[in-house]
């Protein structure tokens, strides 16, 4: 079928909107029409970086309604409300074991361009065009697999939906899958996007005594403090370090890290309380650490963490669950995009004027 996609063919190159190929769903794949997706910025170091074939249709973090199903599909019909979430094998041992953020071909799945059996659902003209966490969600329409596909409450607005696949999930999961921090602990956010304020809901949900969130800028501090944050700092005007240390008695139990920059890295070990524990998510160049000082000799960890270590159909439906409930408010992250003003709403990401945009498109 000819559906409309955004198409990115080489580095820092503008999205172009252009009448694309896409072929049928397969025996395990289904068709779903995007309602919205959300702009991340793993799209936009995809975009720039390379780390995927081009030409190729990115956007990874779709919602829509499900229009066909493969024979092989027995748990989702048309008419289904569906979060797309990262590609996983689905069988090898991580996956298995609940951990499919790390499964074994997680790289070739989501980067490589293709979906898993080595063929191409997108085309243009003949070109085979690459896909992106095997769903390409700048487009009105995708072929996915059954698997990350995730069925949600219909009674949920849908174009609301799409970042719980990747970066919301990434700051929910980090905390409430992975650190699980115990009632009456003390959690730092350093950088307050779309993934660090999602952390700091989640921290609230978890029962943190305190939650300080850090960025520099005053808006994000300030929306931080509406979602639950119990202090707030700007690292250009104070010694981190120093304040969560005043503020948490001696240094933080746990620690989150969305900026990927290496001076707030270094700071996010440093802040924390022997046997402390910081988890690193965002895109980190390399980092000089001293060893010693900032990790051994305290007894700290630092960990990475990949979409929140969270199985998508368990993990999204939990999270819909508690923003029905009002405990998880990530709308107030959101603004929405026409599909035709894609590049100004990666503009707005890269600027910091957006928290999360996403773009409405059918």
């Amino acid at each position: 079928m000819q559906i409309k996609a955004a198409i990115t063919r080489q580095q820092h190159a503008a999205f172009e909107l252009e009448n694309v190929e896409l072929a049928s769903p397969k025996a395990s794949e289904v068709l779903v029409r995007i309602v919205a997706t959300g702009v991340c910025h793993t799209d936009a170091v995809a975009r720039d970086l390379g780390i995927s074939p081009y030409p190729l249709v990115l956007g990874h973090e779709g919602a829509g309604i499900v229009e066909s199903v493969g024979e092989q599909v027995s748990d989702l019909v048309p008419g289904d409300h569906v979060v797309l979430s990262f590609a996983h094998c689905g069988s090898c041992g991580n996956c298995l074991t609940g951990h499919p953020t790390v499964c074994d071909t997680f790289n070739d799945l989501n980067f490589g361009g293709s979906a898993d059996d080595g063929s191409h659902r997108l085309s243009q003209d003949g070109q085979a065009l690459g896909t992106f966490f095997g769903q390409s969600s700048f487009a009105t329409h995708a072929v996915v697999h059954q698997r990350n596909a995730v069925k949600v409450d219909p009674e949920v607005d849908l174009a609301l939906l799409g970042p719980l696949g990747c970066g919301i999930q990434t700051g929910a999961g980090t905390v409430l899958n992975r650190l699980k921090p115990e009632f009456g602990s003390s959690l730092v956010v350093y950088g307050c996007g779309a993934v660090g304020l999602s952390a700091v809901m989640a921290a609230k949900i978890a029962g943190c005594q305190h939650i300080i969130a850090v960025d520099v800028h005053e808006s994000r501090l300030a929306l931080a403090k509406e979602l639950g944050a119990t202090a707030v700092l700007n690292g250009r005007e104070v010694d981190t370090v120093a304040e969560v240390r005043a503020l948490t008695d001696g240094g933080s139990h746990y620690a989150i890290e969305t900026t990927g920059v290496p001076a707030v890295v270094r700071q996010s070990l440093q802040a924390l309380r022997p046997l402390g524990v910081s988890a690193i998510v965002g895109v980190t160049p390399e980092v000089t650490l001293d060893i010693h000082n900032d990790l051994m000799a305290e007894g700290k960890s630092m960990i990475g963490v990949i979409e929140g270590d969270s199985v998508p159909r368990v993990f999204i439906p939990q999270l819909v669950a508690y923003y029905k409930a009002g405990q998880f408010p990530f709308d107030k992250l959101v603004k929405f995009y026409e599909f035709d003003a894609i590049n100004q709403a990666f503009e707005d990401s890269a600027s910091g004027e957006t928290i999360k945009p996403v773009l409405k498109i059918g």
